[in-house]
């Protein structure tokens, strides 16, 4: 037996020293965040910003302070609850029990509210007192200004760059500052400002109470998108379904969507709506195209401001470095040239690295066509539609094989080009990464869909779109020829072609978005529908992005097994439109159901753990929120519930509706300018309406 060891003169080591932390891109799930697009603040749950890496005020993708603290007579307030008063306000209830009596019952509260407009952030301190006699107490905010890129901070390397503060600059009640071409000015009447701190001598009546308030504005000497002013360039509806979660995620979603709407400095009366806070605060092509062609359900307006926001910045000649090429549509829009050494990435402020924005872009025209754009706007954009199928032949298709590929010409920009354009997004079944060029699986598909569709707007407005509709016949034809794979869980389309042309084995979401384009026969889309409700993809909470049989499956994965609203959406607007009604039904409760976990507000991505293990979805902790698209898959979903079909050349709207949600109450449906309203009950019947439906 050993003998007891003598612990009376033990010494504690300390620790090995750690290993120097690496970058981490900061976590966004916890945090709070209120925004008025180019504005945006992130804070913690109780308003104070500092404690966190992705904490500030961000303006026009440059946080101007990056911390703020409030003092009620020297001390923090006690924080009691959060509310949000919509995507642009939150108010902070809080306890002052550093001005209370000695009773158990609190006496005196706070409320912080919080506002982000188009120029900054409006702040207000309201202190409540149910005491007998006045308290007289100073209200102190201390900040620290900042002027730190939002490429910095994303890649977990900004530190807050604190530039010289100015007192005064025309006015007893303001501090100044500027950096990265952004100039602040901090607003506060009735205060004493230092360069740090703002502070006031508040009285307090009894049973009564005071506020004091102060504000942070800023201007961009480079801006390049500014905050869209007056009302919403849609309908925004009355809706009531059985089942209300459908009506909570799409007003939380509208919400959202709103406070997302941007316009370009060049064309400032033609609205788009930015991707998503905090990294995406700008014009996306595919992000934003995919969310006004969710959107138009509820009018076209917002649909042909995208498109002609796009047109007007369509490529005109082969730039390698940009990407650009004749008639392709761009893929984001920056200020200044995004810079992420620790990815190996520099992309310049007009970049056009996407495969499938320019075919995305006709599909969007030809959709808001039948909805009902008028159809001197839908004329005034067909120069743009030629260029963009000429782009899709003559460049998308570099190699002449009938199929679009993309690779990256500059060695500094994003390798994959397609909507999952991470790193590892294209590999085999086996993990190991696939070789470009690429040819996406669906890319095929949107490119068929904008040839054929592309043909029928150039028939309607009398030129010929025949040849269009060869060129398409012959990439469908390649299509099935190269994409189907035969093994031993049966038939299925490949994720993509790699620069051999073999096909990439991994089943994942992609498949998808091909249901509905017209590329499928009824045989191969039950293949499909099939696949995306099998198990090893339907998570419970949506459509996992890679199936679970494949050894790169990791639920935390950014494309690699996560849950992506938009693309569940996708897929759910694909079977309704193919008639498999059980498997899209299927996909929306799981959508809802995280909806719900979620509080409504859908972040960009969520974990693909399954439904069955989790009460709640998990959180994919970097993952934007809110974001275009993710929020506007609410109105898709709706449109899918209701099964729409529009046809405004014709006169029809059909309707289909499902049941999964019950009974469906709709006014601000709008179709060929017109809006109106519908009902259906829980046996997917048609029970009233005032537009030109047609069942079916």
């Amino acid at each position: 037996m050993d003998a007891p060891q003598n612990t009376e003169n033990t010494v504690l080591q300390p620790p090995m020293e750690a290993a120097a932390q690496p970058p981490l891109q900061p976590l966004l799930h916890d945090e709070t965040v209120v925004l008025r697009a180019p504005t945006q603040a992130w804070s913690a749950a109780d308003g104070s910003i500092g404690g966190q890496p992705i904490h500030g005020i961000y303006f026009s993708d440059v946080r101007i302070l990056s911390a703020q603290a409030i003092l009620v007579a020297g001390a923090p307030l006690e924080h009691l609850a959060s509310v949000s008063r919509g995507a642009d306000s939150s108010a902070f209830v809080s306890l002052a029990r550093q001005l209370d009596d000695t009773t158990a019952d609190p006496g005196v509260r706070a409320e912080h509210v919080r506002t982000a407009t188009t120029t900054g952030i409006e702040e207000r301190l309201e202190i409540t007192s149910r005491l007998d006699h006045e308290l007289v107490t100073e209200v102190r905010v201390d900040f620290v200004a900042d002027a730190t890129g939002m490429d910095f901070i994303k890649s977990g390397a900004g530190q807050s760059t604190a530039p010289p503060v100015s007192i005064g600059g025309g006015t007893s009640h303001t501090a100044l500052w500027n950096g990265e071409d952004v100039s602040v000015q901090l607003e506060a009447r009735g205060a004493s400002i230092t360069a740090d701190s703002v502070s006031w001598i508040v009285t307090v009546p009894a049973r009564g109470s005071a506020s004091v308030s102060w504000s942070y504005n800023a201007t961009d000497q480079l801006a390049v998108v500014n905050g869209a002013l007056g009302p919403v360039p849609w309908v925004v509806p009355e809706l009531h379904a059985d089942d209300d979660r459908l009506s909570r995620w799409v007003a939380r979603a509208l919400s959202d969507l709103d406070a997302l709407r941007l316009s370009a400095t060049a064309n400032p009366d033609q609205q788009f709506l930015a991707a998503g806070a905090p990294w995406f605060f700008t014009l996306f092509g595919r992000d934003s195209i995919w969310a006004a062609r969710f959107m138009l359900p509820l009018g076209t307006r917002i649909a042909a401001d995208t498109l002609r926001v796009l047109a007007s910045l369509q490529g005109t000649a082969p730039v390698a470095d940009t990407a650009e090429e004749p008639g392709k549509i761009m893929h984001e829009l920056r200020r200044v040239s995004l810079e992420m050494p620790a990815e190996g990435l520099h992309l310049p402020p007009l970049y056009y690295g996407t495969v499938d924005s320019t075919a995305l872009w006709v599909c969007l025209l030809h959709d808001a066509w039948k909805w009902g754009m008028p159809v001197d706007e839908v004329r005034a954009l067909l120069p743009h539609l030629e260029r963009a199928l000429e782009w899709m032949r003559d460049f998308g298709d570099s190699d002449g094989d009938g199929l679009l590929e993309y690779a990256d010409k500059s060695g500094r920009g994003l390798s994959n080009q397609g909507w999952k354009d991470s790193g590892d997004s294209v590999q085999w079944r086996d993990g190991t990464l696939a070789t470009g060029p690429i040819a996406l699986v669906e890319v095929q598909a949107y490119a068929y869909e904008a040839a054929m569709h592309g043909a029928d707007l150039l028939d309607a407005f009398g030129a010929d779109g025949s040849p269009w509709r060869g060129w398409a016949s012959r990439l469908r034809t390649a299509f099935h020829d190269k994409f189907w794979i035969h093994d031993a869980t049966g038939a299925h389309l490949a994720i993509a072609l790699d620069a051999a042309k073999n096909p990439v084995d991994t089943v994942t979401s992609n498949i998808g978005h091909v249901l509905g384009t017209g590329i499928l026969d009824e045989h191969q889309a039950a293949l499909v529908a099939a696949r995306l409700v099998a198990p090893t993809l339907s998570s419970g909470y949506g459509l996992r992005t890679m199936s679970t049989d494949s050894a790169g499956y990791w639920p935390l994965s950014y494309h690699g097994g996560s849950v992506w609203t938009h693309d569940t959406a996708i897929a759910i607007a694909g079977l309704a439109r193919e008639g498999f009604r059980s498997e899209a039904d299927e996909l929306t409760r799981g959508l809802l159901a995280a909806a719900s976990g979620f509080d409504y507000r859908m972040p960009e991505l969520h974990s693909g753990d399954p439904a069955t293990e989790f009460a709640r979805p998990v959180p994919y902790a970097a993952a934007c929120r809110p974001q275009a698209w993710s929020a506007a898959a609410a109105v898709s979903v709706l449109s899918s519930v209701l099964g729409l079909v529009p046809d405004a050349p014709a006169g029809t709207l059909g309707i289909a509706p499902t049941g999964v949600v019950g009974g469906v109450t709709m006014n601000g449906l709008v179709f060929d300018g017109v809006s109106g309203g519908v009902a259906t009950n829980g046996a997917g019947e048609v029970t009233a309406g005032n537009l030109p439906f047609v069942v079916g």
